[in-house]
C-alpha cells in the first residue's frame, strides 16, 4: 500500500454516505454522484460532486498526519536559523475552515483559486466543498518551455499574495495548476501572519525548488528576481536546505544557492 494512503487511512463507507447526503440535503438535491479520486494526498479523501463541486472528507486521522507534519516542517524551519512558523489544527473542522478562509483570501486579492462553497463538520468529519476545475494540469504536466516562459508569471502571482501580508506555506507543484491558461494557488497551509519575512522566503524557496529541475537555476532565479529584490532572494537561500529535505522536492541546492547569491550582488550593485 502507498505510504500516503497508509498515513491517511480509510473512512468508513457509512460516515462517507452521511456526508454525501448531507451535501444533497445542504444543496436541495434528491441525489448527487459522486467520483472518488486517487490525489497524491495524506491529509483528506478527495472525492468531486456531480462534476461541479470538489470536496475534501477530513478525518480525525488527517488532522493527527496534520499536526506531525506541521511538528516536523517547524523542526526544519529550526534548523534555518529561526524559530517555526507554521500553525498546527487539532481538529478536522479547523483544517476545512482554514482551507476555505485561506481560498477565499487568495481570491479576495486577485489570486487566482477554486470558488470555495462551504466548510462544514459532519459526524466528526470535516468537509470543504471548493468549485471543482474539470480541465486543468498540474505544473508537472507543463511542458519545460512553458514552465520556463512563464515562470515570471508565478513569481508575479507569489509576491502578490505576499505583498497582502499573506503566505502560501506549501507550495510545490501538485499545487500549482494550470486552467483555461491561467495559474491557480491551492492547498494553501496555516502559517503565522506576523512572520512575514520568513514565510516570504520559505514560499520564494519553495518555488525555486520546484522550478530548478525543470528550467536551470539561472532561469529559476532570474525569473524570482522580476518579482523580488535582492534582500529577499539572500533570504530564500537559507531555507533551501531545509526545503530539500522534503520528500516533495528534488533539487540542486548548492547551484541554486549559487545563482541567489550572484542575482543578490547585481541586483544590490
Amino acid at each position: 500500500m502507498d505510504i500516503r494512503r497508509l498515513a491517511r487511512g480509510t473512512v468508513e463507507w457509512s460516515r462517507i454516505e452521511r456526508v454525501v447526503r448531507t451535501l444533497a440535503d445542504r444543496y436541495d438535491r434528491e441525489s448527487v454522484r459522486v467520483e472518488f479520486l486517487e490525489a497524491d494526498n495524506w491529509l483528506s479523501t478527495p472525492c468531486v460532486i456531480d462534476d461541479e463541486w470538489f470536496v475534501k472528507i477530513v478525518s480525525r486521522q488527517n488532522a493527527l498526519v496534520h499536526a506531525v507534519l506541521t511538528t516536523g516542517r517547524n523542526v526544519g524551519a529550526f534548523s534555518s536559523g529561526t524559530e517555526g512558523f507554521f500553525d498546527r489544527f487539532d481538529t478536522p473542522r479547523e483544517m476545512v475552515e482554514h482551507e476555505y478562509e485561506a481560498t477565499l483570501r487568495m481570491r479576495e486579492i486577485g489570486i487566482n483559486a477554486p470558488r470555495p462553497i462551504d466548510a462544514f463538520e459532519v459526524n466528526g468529519l470535516g468537509v470543504l466543498v471548493l468549485e471543482y476545475l474539470p480541465e486543468f494540469r498540474s505544473l508537472d504536466d507543463v511542458a519545460d518551455d512553458a514552465v520556463a516562459e512563464r515562470a515570471p508569471e508565478l513569481f508575479a502571482m507569489l509576491a502578490t499574495l505576499h505583498d497582502h501580508g499573506l503566505a502560501h506555506g506549501d507550495l510545490r507543484a501538485e499545487n500549482i495548476l494550470l486552467c483555461d491558461d491561467e495559474f491557480y494557488f491551492i492547498d494553501a497551509t496555516s502559517v503565522h501572519d506576523d512572520r512575514v519575512d520568513e514565510t516570504t522566503a520559505y514560499d520564494l524557496a519553495c518555488a525555486l525548488a520546484v522550478l530548478e529541475p525543470r528550467i536551470g537555476p539561472r532561469a529559476a532565479v532570474d525569473a524570482a528576481a522580476t518579482a523580488y529584490g535582492p534582500d529577499t532572494l539572500l533570504a530564500a537561500r537559507e531555507f533551501l536546505d531545509f526545503v530539500r529535505l522534503r520528500p516533495d522536492h528534488e533539487f540542486d541546492s548548492t547551484t541554486l544557492r549559487s545563482e541567489l547569491e550572484k542575482a543578490a550582488e547585481l541586483g544590490g550593485a
